[in-house]
């Protein structure tokens, strides 16, 4: 399960070390953590990472199909969380440790940057590999952190980036060796830990306008 720590104005998520899957305690986890983080007085930074072998794989299908619930009051809750984090009064930064993969790597985009191990590991949107359409919300999220062209070939090809072609593609903002990413994160994260508060908060909401309102959108039940 995800954990929170502090080092300094910096507070450290670290999201597991398994395949750290959406599952509905692992989002009520991350959810808290966030309260955490928001509830801190005074300067302050989120680097959100993992420990092992992914960074995420993502939605919980598994759990989904196994559980009998209704995947659109599913894909609220995940895109709320999306959205929690796309808005964050508080500077953010994705330290990608592993494979970033599905919505693991919209969870990515969410933050204010990404630092990705440079020799291992991809950065990969399979759903149309899989047959799972993109939401709108989910859509207009990688639209806006992505360069069209970029994105085109991310959602329409299935591509897997490895850290030097993420970094090409602008997919992230460092691509280091193992050992930096968390270190690399955390550096970043603490330059801009005197930038969080109220006005971040509403230049990155007004920024993102559209896609936070796609990600909020509920789908009215059927009759």
């Amino acid at each position: 399960m995800p954990t929170l720590d502090r080092q300094e104005d910096v507070f450290v998520l670290d999201l597991g070390d398994g395949e750290n899957r959406f599952h509905p305690d692992w989002l009520a986890a991350v959810n808290g953590a966030l309260d955490e983080v928001e509830k801190a007085d005074g300067n302050k930074a989120l680097v959100t990472t993992a420990t092992g072998k992914f960074f995420s794989n993502g939605l919980d299908l598994d759990w989904l199909g196994s559980s009998g619930a209704d995947f659109q009051a599913y894909a609220d809750d995940v895109e709320e969380l999306f959205a929690r984090f796309l808005a964050l009064p508080v500077p953010t930064v994705a330290a990608l440790q592993g494979h970033t993969f599905a919505a693991g790597a919209m969870l990515a985009l969410v933050h204010d940057f990404r630092v990705m191990r440079a020799d291992r590991g991809y950065f990969c949107l399979p759903e149309v590999n899989i047959n799972i359409p993109f939401t709108p919300g989910m859509s207009a999220l990688i639209q806006s952190r992505l360069a069209p062209q970029v994105a085109h070939e991310a959602m329409t090809t299935g591509r897997r980036y490895g850290g030097d072609e993420a970094l090409a593609a602008r997919i992230v903002d460092h691509a280091v060796p193992a050992d930096a990413v968390r270190a690399t994160a955390v550096k970043i994260a603490f330059m801009l830990a005197p930038n969080a508060g109220d006005t971040l908060g509403t230049i990155k909401t007004r920024m993102y306008a559209d896609a936070l309102t796609r990600l909020r959108t509920r789908v009215k039940p059927r009759a």
